[in-house]
Protein backbone atom coordinates (compact mmCIF):
# COMPACT_ATOMS: atom_id res chain seq x y z
CA UNK A 1 0.00 0.00 0.00
CA UNK A 2 3.07 2.17 0.70
CA UNK A 3 4.45 1.91 -2.86
CA UNK A 4 0.92 3.21 -3.84
CA UNK A 5 0.75 6.12 -2.06
CA UNK A 6 4.69 7.14 -2.91
CA UNK A 7 2.88 6.69 -6.72
CA UNK A 8 0.28 9.41 -6.06
CA UNK A 9 -2.88 7.09 -5.47
CA UNK A 10 -5.15 8.72 -3.59
CA UNK A 11 -8.00 5.97 -3.71
CA UNK A 12 -6.83 2.76 -2.52
CA UNK A 13 -8.84 -0.86 -2.71
CA UNK A 14 -8.15 -4.13 -1.16
CA UNK A 15 -8.93 -7.38 -1.27
CA UNK A 16 -7.88 -10.34 1.28
CA UNK A 17 -9.03 -12.95 -1.56
CA UNK A 18 -6.32 -14.49 -4.07
CA UNK A 19 -6.04 -12.96 -7.49
CA UNK A 20 -7.53 -16.69 -8.60
CA UNK A 21 -11.11 -15.34 -8.14
CA UNK A 22 -13.40 -13.78 -10.77
CA UNK A 23 -15.39 -11.81 -8.28
CA UNK A 24 -13.57 -9.68 -5.06
CA UNK A 25 -15.64 -6.99 -3.09
CA UNK A 26 -12.97 -4.78 -3.96
CA UNK A 27 -11.88 -5.13 -7.00
CA UNK A 28 -16.07 -5.35 -8.01
CA UNK A 29 -16.39 -1.59 -6.33
CA UNK A 30 -13.45 -0.35 -8.15
CA UNK A 31 -14.46 -1.51 -11.37
CA UNK A 32 -18.23 0.02 -10.74
CA UNK A 33 -16.15 3.43 -9.57
CA UNK A 34 -13.58 3.71 -12.75
CA UNK A 35 -15.03 5.85 -15.23
CA UNK A 36 -13.36 7.05 -18.66
CA UNK A 37 -10.26 9.02 -18.13
CA UNK A 38 -9.58 7.84 -14.77
CA UNK A 39 -6.30 5.66 -14.30
CA UNK A 40 -5.82 2.32 -12.13
CA UNK A 41 -2.57 2.11 -10.85
CA UNK A 42 -1.28 -1.47 -9.87
CA UNK A 43 1.58 -2.92 -8.04
CA UNK A 44 1.89 -6.03 -10.29
CA UNK A 45 -0.05 -7.54 -12.96
CA UNK A 46 -0.43 -10.82 -10.79
CA UNK A 47 -2.54 -8.51 -7.89
CA UNK A 48 -5.20 -7.88 -10.20
CA UNK A 49 -5.86 -11.07 -12.03
CA UNK A 50 -3.90 -14.75 -12.19
CA UNK A 51 -5.53 -16.52 -14.78
CA UNK A 52 -4.30 -15.25 -18.09
CA UNK A 53 -7.30 -15.01 -20.07
CA UNK A 54 -8.77 -13.15 -16.98
CA UNK A 55 -6.10 -10.72 -16.65
CA UNK A 56 -6.29 -10.14 -20.76
CA UNK A 57 -10.25 -9.72 -20.77
CA UNK A 58 -10.26 -7.41 -18.02
CA UNK A 59 -7.56 -5.16 -18.54
CA UNK A 60 -8.67 -4.61 -22.60
CA UNK A 61 -12.30 -4.05 -21.46
CA UNK A 62 -10.58 -1.41 -18.59
CA UNK A 63 -8.42 0.08 -22.12
CA UNK A 64 -11.68 -0.19 -24.32
CA UNK A 65 -13.42 2.01 -21.67
CA UNK A 66 -10.97 4.33 -21.71
CA UNK A 67 -9.46 3.79 -18.43
CA UNK A 68 -5.49 4.57 -18.19
CA UNK A 69 -4.01 1.20 -16.82
CA UNK A 70 -0.53 1.72 -14.95
CA UNK A 71 0.69 -1.48 -13.87
CA UNK A 72 4.33 -0.26 -11.48
CA UNK A 73 6.50 -3.00 -11.77
CA UNK A 74 5.67 -2.91 -15.98
CA UNK A 75 4.56 0.33 -16.74
CA UNK A 76 1.52 1.54 -18.80
CA UNK A 77 -0.63 -0.75 -20.33
CA UNK A 78 -1.62 -0.24 -24.59
CA UNK A 79 -3.32 -1.53 -26.97
CA UNK A 80 -0.34 -1.71 -29.27
CA UNK A 81 1.45 -4.88 -30.39
CA UNK A 82 3.90 -4.85 -28.35
CA UNK A 83 1.93 -4.12 -25.35
CA UNK A 84 -0.34 -6.41 -25.83
CA UNK A 85 2.59 -9.25 -25.79
CA UNK A 86 4.45 -7.98 -22.58
CA UNK A 87 0.58 -8.34 -20.99
CA UNK A 88 0.16 -11.98 -22.15
CA UNK A 89 3.32 -12.72 -21.54
CA UNK A 90 3.63 -11.03 -17.74
CA UNK A 91 -0.25 -13.10 -17.31
CA UNK A 92 1.25 -16.19 -18.69
CA UNK A 93 3.84 -16.17 -16.30
CA UNK A 94 1.59 -14.91 -13.56
CA UNK A 95 -0.83 -17.86 -14.43
CA UNK A 96 2.24 -20.51 -14.57
CA UNK A 97 3.33 -19.61 -10.64
CA UNK A 98 -0.13 -19.88 -9.84
CA UNK A 99 -0.40 -23.20 -10.69
CA UNK A 100 3.26 -24.27 -9.71
CA UNK A 101 1.93 -23.11 -6.47
CA UNK A 102 -1.07 -25.06 -6.10
CA UNK A 103 1.00 -28.13 -7.21
CA UNK A 104 3.77 -28.04 -4.86
CA UNK A 105 0.93 -27.27 -2.00
CA UNK A 106 -0.65 -30.82 -3.37
CA UNK A 107 2.47 -32.59 -2.90
CA UNK A 108 3.71 -31.49 0.11
CA UNK A 109 0.01 -32.63 1.49
CA UNK A 110 0.39 -36.14 0.16
CA UNK A 111 3.77 -36.09 1.41
CA UNK A 112 2.32 -34.94 4.69
CA UNK A 113 -0.58 -37.16 4.83
CA UNK A 114 1.65 -40.25 5.02
CA UNK A 115 3.04 -39.52 7.89
CA UNK A 116 1.73 -41.80 10.76
CA UNK A 117 0.66 -38.05 13.07
CA UNK A 118 -0.59 -36.10 10.63
CA UNK A 119 -3.39 -33.95 11.14
CA UNK A 120 -5.28 -31.41 8.76
CA UNK A 121 -5.31 -28.21 9.85
CA UNK A 122 -3.49 -25.78 11.69
CA UNK A 123 -1.73 -27.11 15.18
CA UNK A 124 -3.82 -26.95 18.28
CA UNK A 125 -2.32 -24.23 20.76
CA UNK A 126 -3.61 -26.15 24.17
CA UNK A 127 -2.92 -29.79 24.82
CA UNK A 128 -6.06 -31.87 26.17
CA UNK A 129 -4.64 -30.92 29.93
CA UNK A 130 -4.95 -27.43 29.84
CA UNK A 131 -8.12 -27.89 27.99
CA UNK A 132 -9.27 -29.61 30.77
CA UNK A 133 -7.95 -27.14 33.55
CA UNK A 134 -9.72 -24.69 32.35
CA UNK A 135 -12.82 -26.18 32.00
CA UNK A 136 -12.20 -27.07 35.35
CA UNK A 137 -12.08 -23.26 36.07
CA UNK A 138 -15.19 -22.41 34.21
CA UNK A 139 -17.01 -24.33 37.29
CA UNK A 140 -16.10 -21.59 39.83
CA UNK A 141 -15.67 -18.44 37.12
CA UNK A 142 -16.33 -16.84 34.31
CA UNK A 143 -15.69 -17.20 31.02
CA UNK A 144 -13.44 -13.54 31.32
CA UNK A 145 -11.61 -14.66 34.59
CA UNK A 146 -10.67 -18.24 33.09
CA UNK A 147 -9.35 -16.47 29.81
CA UNK A 148 -7.49 -14.11 32.19
CA UNK A 149 -6.01 -17.03 34.04
CA UNK A 150 -4.87 -19.38 31.39
CA UNK A 151 -4.90 -17.22 28.09
CA UNK A 152 -7.16 -19.57 26.63
CA UNK A 153 -9.97 -17.56 24.49
CA UNK A 154 -13.75 -17.73 25.57
CA UNK A 155 -14.13 -18.89 21.78
CA UNK A 156 -11.84 -21.64 22.43
CA UNK A 157 -13.26 -22.36 25.50
CA UNK A 158 -16.86 -22.72 24.28
CA UNK A 159 -15.83 -24.74 21.49
CA UNK A 160 -14.47 -27.60 24.14
CA UNK A 161 -17.55 -26.92 26.64
CA UNK A 162 -19.89 -27.91 23.50
CA UNK A 163 -17.10 -31.09 22.34
CA UNK A 164 -17.01 -32.14 25.98
CA UNK A 165 -21.28 -31.60 25.85
CA UNK A 166 -21.25 -34.18 22.48
CA UNK A 167 -18.87 -36.54 23.89
CA UNK A 168 -20.86 -37.42 26.94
Amino acid sequence: MAILKENGVEEIYSDAFTGAKTHRPGLDKLLIKLQQGDKLVITKLDRIARSAAQGTELIQTLLDNGIIVHVLNIGLMDNTPTGKLIRSIMLAFAEFERDMIIERTQEGKAIAKKQPDFREGRPCLYNSKQIQHALGLLQNHSYKQVTELTGISKSTLIRAKNKTAQNL
